[in-house]
């Protein structure tokens, strides 16, 4: 039986267990004592905590050495929403701070919570913090723990008494950097925490696990059995389907490294190393109402332009321009939709930002070319710039801040000096992709100076080579090779970025607990792949120990905001490091993965979570980033990719190549399912207008929608979009149908094979065809707008609009259509002045006939729709008398050779060329129908 010793794994077979310790605690409910690895019962004990070996039975992970509960504060005294705390407990990591402040307040139906003094460090994230709204409400109690006086509190839900929150557990502890707090919780249906790998969406609460968070450059390891190392960004965000469906949401902010252990109490243990504990717990009760509340709190996700919905064709390993462009006309050729051609690294002079290599000398032509053709491009970037040349230059002319180190003393000037540009200051340089050393932009600058002049090297590039959207990478950020010194001779004696391990300067960089960042790791410390922690941010007044995590998101937001003077017309930024947030700025791709049916699989799973997280933007590598793809591998990783709201097939340098031309059956497989995409770009486009305008998710797992049906909790491979259309995807290898789950409900199959035809609620087996298009099914109630598919969204959007309208008996069936100028800029970055026009559909039947009503919720007249000629309903249980519809009261004549009703799938087709005007002048109509022999 494997158990935890501490955080180490042994083997033990045991023939008796004693319980030696009267205060033991049930294996299903320890705090951990001793996380780090070489727990013993002495060194446990020394600690004042109780070691009590756990029999073979016991959950996987069980700790052996966990905290007495009565441990932690005691009440010194109280205020209004407020208490003053006392330490009582030892703290293993430096003397717990005391007194202690614990404060509580509520934004609208959101219960905020703070632990930890005002002159603790606080993340500069300046989240909107909008007031939610709730039919619930929640409710916090102060206590102790047993018979003690050691202070705990829940959090409950006034409606049900349910405790979402309780920390009667105990093990609170709050040193200068050593914080943690545990609870109960109240179901184990816990789903969110990132950036990590988990091979179903639900957490398995049935053992101890530790999940670090601490933003990293490794990609994700879809090929172990559990896989926990964290990866490029930070979400301590998670939510909670409690025992009757009802949701809940809890987020705590904090920017230092930190993690989180789930138990089979069920319970979490929350640890951090910095800062303080801002919490926020969201009522709910439905999970997109919690996640609606979150995006009050952290602020909505950015509107991408209609072109960034397109799919996206990049590799790594472009040896030369002409290799693009054979690449993107293959595909082109064989009329698979295409968008967004991109440039890796490759396409720079020496891996420099901000220049473009001598074999690439043609590319700003070629860029007309695309654009000719109604294609965009977007580019890389990284945020390391080598310290030799022009934009290294100006930005120290323009007083642009760069991570720095404390004092000069520290200054490694055996390298520093070689470089005129970053002599005589405390510059950090360290080695990424340029062949000469790097400096890291502080984009946390308080004084705008570095944002100011990294939008004026975009806007300067920007001349030269006319891209349209911005790839930010390598920004946790990422150094190479990062090594460590004991004396400043050894420091000296590297020629790379090194950080002290001994010492007084060593306190950030190798503190008392550096959590299980660092202890799954072997001989690697915090400043591993990356910065010295004690380098300085935020122009010289924050520790990067602080502030590292937030680097990917302050890098996405300078970004962002650079695009007005860039491109002049909104765009998109695609980082891979993220923090909460991060969606208001930009989308993520879920990194450097692998061309495995694992990392298929748990991309899936990566894209419901991203939208719990805000930044519904997201998307995988298609066909794998690193390792040898195949074909049947590639093909179904298409099917799925083209659900994906981003959508783009990439792979490494060295690698084969993988874009769909390469296989006849690939190219068939993807043209279909991106075709299929195509034609319902505008219900994509109205749901990501839905979330940037209102707070919602774009890609929703089945239980968002079913939370009281027990089955859909753990559905990790069929996903939503919005509330409508559900995508069961082929995602395992040799698999010729998928055993998918249909929650009770009206559900219509849109494969082409099976298409109108009605599914049966529960499990069903359905087919997966290589040839086909992936099992993707609407749910009746809604009326979904697209338009008839070209190669590019510049072409489809020409098209004149569809309806696809699904029967729900006994029920109305709506939708939305929003509609603008594709890529033009939203003023003040305020959605609410932003052209457009917004149509709300609703659909009623009856014995008698049908109403299709429309009404332009907003309407600007600077935006001119195309027009509506088609409506296809699905359900419709009799036949329309097409010589009676009318629009508004007056005749409308259909065209008969486009129009039909068929019985045997209770389909119904409507054209009209330019039937019905979507035009603001219009801001409401009524399309009415009789059935045939209706006798009335």
């Amino acid at each position: 039986m494997f158990l935890k010793k501490g955080s180490t794994i042994v083997v033990l077979l045991l023939v008796f267990y004693q319980n030696t310790n009267s205060q033991s605690v049930d294996v299903s409910k320890r705090v951990d004592c001793y996380p780090e690895p070489g727990a013993s019962q002495d060194a446990c004990q020394s600690r004042g905590c109780i070691w009590t070996e756990a029999p073979s039975s016991s959950p996987v992970g069980t700790p052996w050495c966990y905290y007495p509960t009565e441990s932690g504060f005691t009440v010194q005294s109280t205020g209004t929403n407020s208490f003053v705390l006392a330490a009582k407990t030892k703290n293993p990591y430096g003397n717990n701070i005391s007194p202690l402040n614990v404060k509580y307040s509520s934004n609208g139906a959101t219960l905020l919570l703070t632990i930890g003094n005002d002159d603790r460090y606080v993340p500069p994230v300046n989240f909107p913090k909008k007031p939610s709204t709730s039919t619930e409400s929640l409710k916090f109690t102060s206590g102790t723990i047993g018979s003690s006086d050691v202070f705990s509190f829940k959090v409950t839900r006034a409606s049900t008494g349910v405790a979402l929150w309780d920390t009667s557990i105990g093990g609170m502890q709050f040193a200068d950097k050593f914080i943690q707090i545990a609870t109960y919780l109240p179901s184990k249906n816990i789903y969110g925490f990132g950036d990590h790998i988990h091979k179903k969406i639900r957490h398995n609460l049935d053992r101890y696990t530790t999940w670090p968070m601490f933003a990293r450059d490794i990609g994700p390891d879809s090929g172990s059995a559990l896989s926990t190392q964290n990866l490029y960004g930070v979400h301590p965000f998670y939510m909670c389907i409690e025992a009757d469906g009802k949701a809940h949401g809890v987020f705590i902010l904090n920017s230092n490294a930190q993690e989180v252990e789930t138990g089979p109490g069920p319970h979490l243990l929350y640890r951090t190393i910095g800062g303080r504990i801002d919490m926020a717990f969201f009522p709910g009760p439905t999970p997109e109402q919690v996640v609606n509340q979150y995006l009050q709190h952290i602020g909505f996700p950015f509107l991408p332009a209609y072109w960034a919905l397109g799919y996206q064709l990049c590799r790594w390993g472009y040896g030369n321009l002409d290799a693009m462009k054979t690449v993107i006309s293959r595909n082109q050729a064989l009329g698979i939709p295409l968008d967004v051609p991109y440039a890796d690294i490759d396409y720079m002079n020496h891996y420099e930002d901000f220049t473009e290599g001598d074999n690439w000398s043609g590319f700003p032509a070629y860029t007309q070319q695309i654009h000719a053709q109604g294609l965009h491009l977007i580019v890389i970037f990284d945020p390391a710039v080598e310290v030799d040349y022009a934009s290294f230059q100006r930005g120290i002319n323009a007083d642009a801040s760069f991570i720095e180190w404390a004092r000069d003393d520290q200054v490694p000037h055996n390298i520093q000096d070689q470089y005129p540009m970053a002599k005589n200051t405390k510059i950090m340089l360290g080695n990424v992709w340029p062949d000469r050393n790097t400096a890291f932009p502080d984009f946390l600058d308080p004084r705008n100076n570095t944002n100011a002049w990294w939008a004026g090297e975009f806007a300067q590039f920007h001349k030269t080579l006319p891209f349209d959207g911005m790839w930010i990478d390598m920004n946790e950020p990422s150094n190479f090779d990062t090594g460590t010194y004991n004396t400043v001779e050894e420091q000296l004696a590297s020629a790379k970025l090194s950080c002290p391990i001994t010492g007084s300067d060593s306190s950030l960089d190798v503190p008392p607990y550096p959590t299980q960042a660092v202890y799954q790791r072997n001989g690697e410390y915090l400043f591993s792949k990356t910065l010295c922690m004690l380098g300085k941010t935020a122009h010289r007044t924050r520790d990067f120990y602080d502030t590292k995590n937030l680097y990917g998101w302050s890098e996405a937001r300078a970004t962002y905001q650079a695009i007005p003077q860039v491109t002049g017309k909104r765009s998109a930024v695609i980082s891979r490091s993220t923090f909460p947030s991060s969606g208001r700025y930009g989308g993520h791709w879920l990194g450097d993965n692998t061309a495995r049916w694992g990392d298929l699989q748990t991309s899936v799973i990566g894209v419901m979570e991203f939208n719990m997280f805000g930044v519904p933007y997201v998307g995988s590598d298609i066909c794998g980033f690193n390792g040898v793809s195949n074909e049947e591998l590639c093909l179904r990783w298409h099917q799925f990719g083209a659900f994906s709201p981003f959508s783009r097939d990439h792979n490494s340098e060295g690698m084969p190549d993988q874009d769909p031309a390469v296989w006849p059956s690939v190219a068939n497989a993807a043209k279909i399912a991106l075709t299929f995409r195509y034609y319902f770009l505008p219900f994509l486009y109205s749901l990501h207008y839905n979330a940037a305008r209102y707070g919602h998710t774009v890609i929703r797992p089945l239980f968002f929608e079913f939370p009281k049906d027990e089955e859909t909790l753990n559905i990790s491979e069929q996903f939503l979009w919005g509330s409508a259309l559900m995508i069961a995807p082929a995602l395992y290898q040799g698999q010729t149908s998928v055993h998918a789950y249909f929650p009770s409900d009206t559900w219509y199959s849109l494969q082409p094979e099976t298409y109108g035809q009605k599914m049966f609620s529960g499990f069903n087996d359905v087919n997966a065809p290589l040839s086909s298009l992936t099992p993707v099914f609407v749910r009746g109630g809604f009326v979904l707008p697209r338009q008839s598919p070209g190669t590019t969204t510049t072409a489809s959007r020409l098209s004149p609009f569809e309806l696809l309208i699904t029967v729900k008996t006994n029920a109305a069936s709506s939708g939305d259509l929003y509609y603008d100028g594709g890529d033009d800029l939203i003023p003040n970055d305020d959605i609410e002045q932003h052209p457009r026009v917004h149509w709300q559909f609703s659909f009623t039947s009856s014995i008698a006939g049908g109403v299709l009503t429309g009404n332009c919720e907003t309407c600007s007249t600077a935006v001119r729709p195309p027009t509506l000629d088609i409506i296809e309903i699905l359900g419709y249980p009799s036949s329309p008398n097409f010589n009676g519809f009318k629009l508004d009261g007056s005749s409308v004549t259909l065209d008969m050779t486009k129009t039909s009703y068929n019985s045997a799938n209770q389909r119904v087709m409507i054209s009209a060329r330019n039937m019905i005007s979507l035009m603001a002048l219009k801001k409401k109509f009524t399309l009415s129908f009789t059935n045939l022999n209706v006798y009335l």
